[in-house]
């Protein structure tokens, strides 16, 4: 029975004692061993151990997590440069009032983080943090502005292929390709812009309809925030902490690394003397403080989903689920989704989820009849699908880092539940309707 299988299980739990406020970290933790329990797996005897394979698998996310240490930092020596002061005090003086605009204005901005400069989430504890004044004067509901972030950090990379882009449409068309149905990037990409067409519904539904009420937060301290009044110039320390900023884009996108943009903005920083030597030793323990806990979570969620692969679980779901779909390309195509949204909710990543899926939904989406077009796109929606609202993704994580620097954003009920609400459903809407239009 389906609701028996250690995938199912695991994330059911998982999901719980997220939504109870239970630790996250210790959320995953426990999860892996639900799930390893209900595989049949020992605990710490063996290579295939529950234990050995968490520890083990927990190197896969290393680099994200070196990522957010390397980028907390930086965002610590911005902080005590004043350009996150000088940049909210100019966007509060362009936008004031304007709340919708503001939501709407950093959803753009949030997409040219993964195709035209693509540094991910590196602008997240860079830029948002010192606006939470702003956005506290408006009263916006920062689940509006967590649910704009994540719509700008998934959006551009399911639809165009371009930057982040290029990347997980190229991982599409080679797992697909040798799944044994060949396709190229061109074919991707005439049908994934239905996933960014539902995230754009879902965005324009929470903003304006669900979150637009106002909100009331306490000016507590922020990091990269000054209330004081009068005019704001740039100084020495700030034109570093610009430069170190084009820096780390720049070498991010030259090496599609953010570790190496992270260091070379933190150099530059250096070098230009917006961080002194000095204060070094703070600058580090400040980035460890902002986005530690965030870089051990997707450690362990690494290894959560090593368990998972190493267990077969993930297989089993999905040949259950098959007997479920015959007959009916739309129910084929709902299960395949909800399927995929089990999976990623636990495993946390859209690029990872796609190997795993893939070899099994292409002979599957064959066999029920469905079109070339409609495999690319279940598949594609159905990695993405629990980035979105997964306590484990990057793509809510992210969001989270900057929101809770004054400590009033809680990653479950004002991330993860608005984002789930915002993008999973109405991803999983268009796919049974792109279903339905491509055959």
């Amino acid at each position: 029975m389906i609701l028996f299988n250690p995938v199912v299980i695991s994330v059911i739990v998982m999901c719980i004692l997220c939504l109870m406020k239970f630790n996250v970290l210790l959320a995953i933790i426990v999860s892996t061993l639900v799930a390893g329990f209900s595989a049949g797996m020992p605990l710490i005897e063996g290579d295939d151990s529950i234990i050995n394979l968490l520890v083990g698998g927990m190197g896969g996310n290393s680099n994200t997590a070196l990522s957010y240490i390397l980028l907390g930092a930086f965002a610590v020596g911005l902080a005590q440069s004043g350009l996150g002061t000088i940049l909210a005090r100019k966007i509060a003086g362009v936008l004031s009032g304007k709340k919708m605009f503001l939501i709407f204005a950093l959803a753009f901005i949030a997409c040219f983080s993964q195709n035209l400069v693509p540094v991910h989430i590196a602008f997240i504890p860079i830029l948002i943090p010192p606006l939470l004044t702003v956005f506290n004067k408006l009263k916006i509901d920062r689940r509006a502005i967590a649910c704009a972030l994540t719509f700008g950090l998934k959006a551009p990379y399911i639809s165009i292929p371009l930057g982040f882009g290029l990347i997980f449409h190229q991982t599409l068309v080679d797992n697909i390709t040798e799944a044994g149905l060949p396709v190229t990037v061109a074919d991707t990409r005439s049908v994934m812009w239905i996933g960014g067409l539902a995230m754009l519904v879902g965005l324009i539904v929470v903003v304006l309809f669900l979150y637009r009420k106002d909100r009331d937060y306490q000016d507590l301290p922020v990091m990269g925030a000054d209330d004081a009044e009068g005019e704001v110039t740039m100084t020495r320390e700030s034109w570093g902490a610009l430069i170190g900023c084009i820096v780390t884009a720049v070498i991010s996108a030259v090496t599609e690394s953010l570790p190496l943009g992270a260091l070379g903005g933190l150099i530059t920083m250096l070098l230009t003397g917006c961080v002194k030597l000095k204060n070094l030793d703070d600058v580090m323990d400040g980035g460890i403080r902002m986005m530690g806990f965030i870089a051990f979570v997707m450690l362990v969620a690494s290894g959560y989903a090593n368990v998972l692969r190493t267990s077969g679980a993930v297989e089993e779901l999905v040949t259950t689920a098959a007997t479920y779909m015959s007959g009916s390309k739309p129910v084929a195509a709902f299960i395949m989704l909800l399927v995929g949204l089990l999976i990623t909710m636990g495993i946390g990543t859209s690029f990872g989820t796609i190997p795993i899926i893939t070899s099994i939904y292409v002979p599957l989406g064959l066999q029920i009849g469905l079109s070339v077009p409609t495999i690319i796109l279940l598949i594609g929606l159905a990695a993405a699908l629990g980035d979105a609202g997964s306590p484990a993704s990057d793509s809510t994580l992210g969001p989270t880092s900057g929101l809770n620097a004054d400590g009033q954003h809680n990653h479950i009920w004002d991330t993860c539940v608005p984002t789930f609400i915002a993008y999973d459903i109405f991803l999983i809407i268009g796919g049974v309707v792109g279903t339905m239009i491509l055959g």
